[in-house]
Protein backbone atom coordinates (compact mmCIF):
# COMPACT_ATOMS: atom_id res chain seq x y z
CA UNK A 1 0.00 0.00 0.00
CA UNK A 2 1.05 3.61 -1.01
CA UNK A 3 0.60 5.49 1.87
CA UNK A 4 0.41 9.76 2.30
CA UNK A 5 1.35 11.18 5.43
CA UNK A 6 -1.53 14.35 6.58
CA UNK A 7 0.67 17.09 8.03
CA UNK A 8 -1.29 16.71 11.51
CA UNK A 9 0.26 12.83 11.51
CA UNK A 10 3.52 14.05 10.47
CA UNK A 11 3.87 16.63 13.36
CA UNK A 12 2.51 14.06 15.58
CA UNK A 13 4.96 11.08 14.97
CA UNK A 14 7.78 13.93 15.21
CA UNK A 15 6.77 15.73 18.30
CA UNK A 16 3.61 13.10 19.98
CA UNK A 17 4.83 9.96 18.71
CA UNK A 18 1.80 8.57 21.37
CA UNK A 19 -0.89 10.28 19.69
CA UNK A 20 -0.35 8.14 16.40
CA UNK A 21 -1.44 5.11 16.98
CA UNK A 22 0.01 1.70 17.43
CA UNK A 23 -1.71 -0.19 14.23
CA UNK A 24 -0.87 3.46 12.44
CA UNK A 25 2.82 3.61 12.86
CA UNK A 26 3.08 -0.29 12.27
CA UNK A 27 1.30 0.34 8.99
CA UNK A 28 3.64 2.94 8.12
CA UNK A 29 6.90 1.23 8.97
CA UNK A 30 6.10 -1.63 7.25
CA UNK A 31 8.03 -2.41 4.98
CA UNK A 32 5.02 -3.86 2.28
CA UNK A 33 4.32 -0.18 2.42
CA UNK A 34 5.44 2.87 1.15
CA UNK A 35 5.25 5.84 2.81
CA UNK A 36 5.29 9.29 1.91
CA UNK A 37 5.27 12.89 3.10
CA UNK A 38 4.29 15.30 0.54
CA UNK A 39 6.48 18.69 0.50
CA UNK A 40 3.11 20.25 0.66
CA UNK A 41 2.97 18.88 4.23
CA UNK A 42 6.74 20.93 4.72
CA UNK A 43 4.83 24.35 2.99
CA UNK A 44 2.26 24.15 5.34
CA UNK A 45 4.41 23.54 8.37
CA UNK A 46 6.63 26.39 7.26
CA UNK A 47 3.77 28.55 6.94
CA UNK A 48 2.05 27.71 10.10
CA UNK A 49 5.55 27.65 12.29
CA UNK A 50 6.11 31.50 10.90
CA UNK A 51 2.72 32.70 12.23
CA UNK A 52 3.60 31.04 15.10
CA UNK A 53 0.93 28.20 15.33
CA UNK A 54 2.99 25.61 15.00
CA UNK A 55 6.02 24.15 16.75
CA UNK A 56 8.39 22.29 13.85
CA UNK A 57 12.10 21.27 14.44
CA UNK A 58 14.10 23.77 11.95
CA UNK A 59 15.57 20.82 10.46
CA UNK A 60 12.42 18.85 9.69
CA UNK A 61 13.36 18.43 5.91
CA UNK A 62 16.50 16.64 6.98
CA UNK A 63 14.59 15.04 9.83
CA UNK A 64 12.62 13.32 6.95
CA UNK A 65 15.21 12.68 4.68
CA UNK A 66 17.32 10.75 6.65
CA UNK A 67 13.96 8.38 8.03
CA UNK A 68 13.99 5.43 6.50
CA UNK A 69 10.26 5.15 6.78
CA UNK A 70 9.53 8.30 4.33
CA UNK A 71 10.07 8.71 1.14
CA UNK A 72 9.74 12.86 0.18
CA UNK A 73 6.55 13.14 -2.62
CA UNK A 74 6.94 16.22 -5.00
CA UNK A 75 4.79 18.47 -6.44
CA UNK A 76 3.96 18.03 -10.04
CA UNK A 77 2.37 19.89 -12.31
CA UNK A 78 -0.43 16.92 -12.92
CA UNK A 79 -1.04 17.31 -8.97
CA UNK A 80 -1.29 20.59 -9.39
CA UNK A 81 -3.74 20.56 -12.14
CA UNK A 82 -5.97 18.04 -10.63
CA UNK A 83 -7.04 20.40 -8.01
CA UNK A 84 -9.38 22.28 -10.44
CA UNK A 85 -11.51 19.11 -10.69
CA UNK A 86 -11.92 18.24 -7.15
CA UNK A 87 -15.37 19.81 -5.96
CA UNK A 88 -15.06 22.05 -2.90
CA UNK A 89 -15.97 19.99 -0.18
CA UNK A 90 -13.05 21.03 1.89
CA UNK A 91 -11.48 24.74 2.14
CA UNK A 92 -8.13 23.73 2.91
CA UNK A 93 -5.32 24.23 -0.29
CA UNK A 94 -2.99 21.94 1.79
CA UNK A 95 -5.36 19.27 1.88
CA UNK A 96 -6.65 19.51 -1.59
CA UNK A 97 -3.03 19.22 -2.72
CA UNK A 98 -2.71 16.49 -0.87
CA UNK A 99 -6.06 14.88 -2.19
CA UNK A 100 -5.32 15.76 -6.07
CA UNK A 101 -1.77 13.50 -4.73
CA UNK A 102 -3.26 10.75 -3.63
CA UNK A 103 -5.55 10.57 -6.92
CA UNK A 104 -2.93 10.93 -8.97
CA UNK A 105 -0.66 8.63 -7.04
CA UNK A 106 -3.28 6.09 -6.38
CA UNK A 107 -2.26 6.17 -2.54
CA UNK A 108 -4.47 6.25 0.85
CA UNK A 109 -4.15 9.34 2.94
CA UNK A 110 -3.19 9.07 6.75
CA UNK A 111 -5.40 11.43 8.46
CA UNK A 112 -6.84 12.39 11.82
CA UNK A 113 -9.41 14.06 9.35
CA UNK A 114 -12.30 11.89 8.12
CA UNK A 115 -13.83 14.55 5.95
CA UNK A 116 -11.10 13.75 3.37
CA UNK A 117 -12.84 10.63 2.98
CA UNK A 118 -16.16 12.28 1.18
CA UNK A 119 -13.53 12.98 -2.26
CA UNK A 120 -13.73 9.21 -2.94
CA UNK A 121 -10.04 8.69 -1.76
CA UNK A 122 -9.16 6.09 0.58
CA UNK A 123 -7.86 7.14 4.13
CA UNK A 124 -6.09 5.29 6.59
CA UNK A 125 -7.89 7.07 9.73
CA UNK A 126 -6.10 8.09 12.93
Amino acid sequence: MRLLVDTHVLIWGINEPHRVPPVIAHAMAAPFNETFVSVVCLWEIAIKSRLGRLNAPHDLPDLIERNPDYRVLQISAEHAWRVRTLPLLHRDPFDQLLVAQAIVENMTIVTHDRSISRYGVPILAV
